[in-house]
């Protein structure tokens, strides 16, 4: 099972809106070519799909990814209108990956830049991998982790520690990832007795410096995207650089 990770599309109504460092639209027509080229199982876009909440942002979206060949899904991001979204392609909490389940979750919070759960979706959370021990990958678009970025670190996640305890007391979750911080990312967190593999991904629009204090674009890196090779209880995961 092959599954791909895009993330921070961040379109606009029109195609040729530039974003700080480059023209999305573009962006994404660049990493979708090469996504197709992976031969994906299915493809997961972890949020900030639209920089101008627009209708007709997601309506591109969606013309992007027509051209794919299997399945996808995606999830809303701190920029994004979730009942646009759903207008056009169906928001959903779980996918069947066969052997592996994939579990997405709404970590946006109304006019901020930050994320939380909330009590309500972390019970669900928790319920729902009481019902199932398969290997688990949750997708999310807010980071549980701090990413080494002072300003990044303080939009993540608000409630992780109570997260992780959910995490922490289900070893059935491997792998974590998302989006937000439009950089590579990774480590492994110990969450109860078990580790988790927790990855960042490049976003398709621009790319934020690592580890700086205060936001800042990293001009010289290039938009990208998470290949994760779902084998068993195991994985193999990478990135992948597009010229643009």
């Amino acid at each position: 099972m092959r599954l791909v990770q895009i993330t921070d599309a961040h379109l606009y109504a029109d195609k040729q809106a530039r974003s700080r460092a480059g023209v999305p639209w573009q962006h994404l027509e660049r990493v979708l070519e090469a996504v197709i080229a992976e031969r994906p199982d299915f493809v997961v876009l972890t949020g900030d799909v639209s920089q101008d909440e627009t209708a007709a942002s997601y309506a591109l979206a969606m013309e992007a990814m027509s051209p794919l060949t299997c399945p996808w899904t995606w999830l809303a991001g701190n920029h994004d209108q979730p009942s646009l979204m759903q207008a056009e392609h169906p928001l959903v909490d779980e996918v069947d990956l066969s052997a592996w389940r994939l579990l997405l979750l709404h970590t946006p919070v109304a006019g901020e830049p930050y994320g939380r759960l909330g009590p309500e979706a972390l019970a669900a959370l928790s319920t729902t991998l009481a019902t199932d021990e398969r290997p688990t990958l949750i997708a999310m678009h807010h980071p549980p982790v701090d990413v080494g970025a002072a300003w990044m670190d303080a939009i993540g996640l608000q409630d992780r520690e109570a997260f992780w305890q959910v995490v922490g007391a289900c070893p059935q979750v491997k792998v974590i990832v998302f989006g937000h911080v439009h950089q590579a990312y990774a480590e492994r967190h110990l969450a109860g007795e078990h580790e988790v593999a927790v990855y960042g991904c490049p976003a398709i629009s621009d790319q934020f410096m690592p580890g700086a204090e205060q936001f800042m674009i990293d001009e010289a890196s290039r938009p990208g995207y998470r290949v994760l090779d779902l084998k068993g209880g195991q994985w193999e995961t990478w990135l992948e650089r597009v010229s643009v």
